[in-house]
């Protein structure tokens, strides 16, 4: 993906936020759903705060990356949209792109990693793009879209560094600003940065006393770098769950804009990332995938990992935008799992038994009575350490309540003589 040139990120800065946002948000009338607040009573709760949620989850094509893609490819003539779009991308910007070209009628093809699942290849084709899968990982997809934009002049849409695209981002900071009066914070997600820089452009724009926090992995480091060093500075490794924001390198005129307006970073692990996924199911029944649960994780840690949040007077209405929601059942069922081990609704223990009758049967009755529900069993007589002479070793997964249930269960198979190790 090339970079922008710096003469290209001055002229940017010096265009007319305000006139230009209000015209993405009149481009995407009709389009992009407006979507409505949410507000989080169990999460007002465990924060102390007052949170509202911005979900575009809920969004045409399930993330807020219609918005820059379609003003993007709205603010093109009828002549360049004659040549056809191309980008390349593994996720929602290529959904977001297809569906953008299909309503002004222009062609698109998006070029894709070969290791890009069915399921958003499918996805992607389903809005009548044309799919070209090459190379291994996304930087050979984005070099060759990026020949073909050269080669046979068709019209490159950037995932994030592009004026047009990150206007259409921020016509979510100008919602968050008419339906939520008086907020005092938005809390975004940060990966190539278009969605935090669009949403801080407009926020600053329209009403500078609000705050805008970014939220990044542990494991995508750029933003974090990048920042403290007062220039871009690409991440050596990318390991995260959240692949929406496994970003190496930030943006040129991304990094410009929040290195201006950002005014703070919360960093947040992955079992954060984890249980916040399964809070949104349970309690609020929204599927959130983990770059759009990156913002919701940062909500417990604003008050110790943020110095401006701590310092600020007065009460916080809190905004974290839910990025998106284009989650695949096999990847939410691991979340799920890994959420539920994570917040204490699932064990794993390993006991020694004597190898005589009636062992297990012990274990069993100690389980119900402690109303723990069984998931798994493993009875493994060759696993043992030879604790005993003759000793089967015993592996149970159980459902629990939380914490203080497994506190619970263990104590009372100690008080019966054996001795338990949680594994998870």
């Amino acid at each position: 993906m090339p970079f922008m040139e710096q003469k290209d990120v001055l002229k940017a800065l010096q265009r007319d936020h305000a006139a230009e946002l209000k015209l993405a948000a009149k481009r995407l009338k009709g389009t992009a759903r407006h979507t409505e607040i949410i507000p989080s009573p169990v999460l007002s709760e465990m924060t102390g705060h007052e949170i509202l949620l911005k979900p575009e989850n809920l969004q045409v094509t399930g993330s807020f990356k219609i918005r820059g893609a379609y003003n993007k490819i709205a603010s093109l003539s009828e002549e360049e949209l004659s040549h056809g779009i191309v980008t390349a991308s593994a996720g929602n910007h290529a959904q977001g792109v297809a569906y953008a070209a299909r309503e002004r009628g222009a062609k698109a093809t998006i070029c894709m990693p070969q290791i890009t699942p069915p399921l958003k290849v499918d996805a992607t084709k389903a809005y009548g793009a044309d799919v070209v899968l090459y190379g291994e990982v996304f930087d050979e997809s984005a070099a060759r879209a990026q020949e073909l934009s050269d080669t046979e002049g068709m019209i490159y849409v950037p995932p994030f560094d592009d004026y047009e695209v990150l206007c259409g981002q921020g016509t979510i900071g100008l919602e968050i600003l008419e339906d939520v009066p008086n907020v005092t914070d938005v809390v975004v997600p940060l990966g190539g940065g278009g969605l935090g820089a669009g949403v801080a452009l407009a926020i600053k724009t329209f009403k500078p006393e609000v705050r805008v926090i970014g939220a990044i992995p542990e494991g995508s480091p750029a933003w974090k770098n990048s920042l403290a060093a007062g220039r871009v500075v690409p991440a050596d490794d990318v390991v995260t769950s959240a692949e929406g924001v496994a970003v190496k390198r930030p943006g040129d005129l991304t990094f410009a804009l929040l290195n201006e307006f950002l005014d703070d970073l919360v960093t947040v692990s992955e079992r954060d990332i984890n249980e916040m996924i399964l809070l949104m199911l349970e309690k609020h029944k929204l599927v959130v995938e983990a770059a759009g649960a990156v913002s919701l994780a940062a909500l417990e840690h604003l008050n110790l990992r943020s110095r401006k949040f701590a310092e600020a007077q007065g009460p916080h209405v809190v905004v974290p935008i839910l990025s998106g929601g284009n989650e695949d059942t096999v990847s939410i069922g691991a979340v799920i799992q890994k959420g539920m081990i994570a917040r204490g609704r699932i064990m794993n223990f390993e006991v020694e038994l004597p190898d005589k009758p009636g062992q297990l049967v012990k274990v069993a009755t100690i389980l119900a009575n402690e109303r723990a529900n069984v998931i798994a069993l493993d009875h493994d007589q060759f696993k043992a350490s030879a604790h005993y002479t003759n000793a089967v070793a015993l592996g149970v997964t159980v459902e629990t309540n939380g914490p203080d249930h497994i506190d619970r269960i263990l104590t009372a198979l100690r008080e019966a003589g054996f001795q338990p190790k949680r594994i998870y």
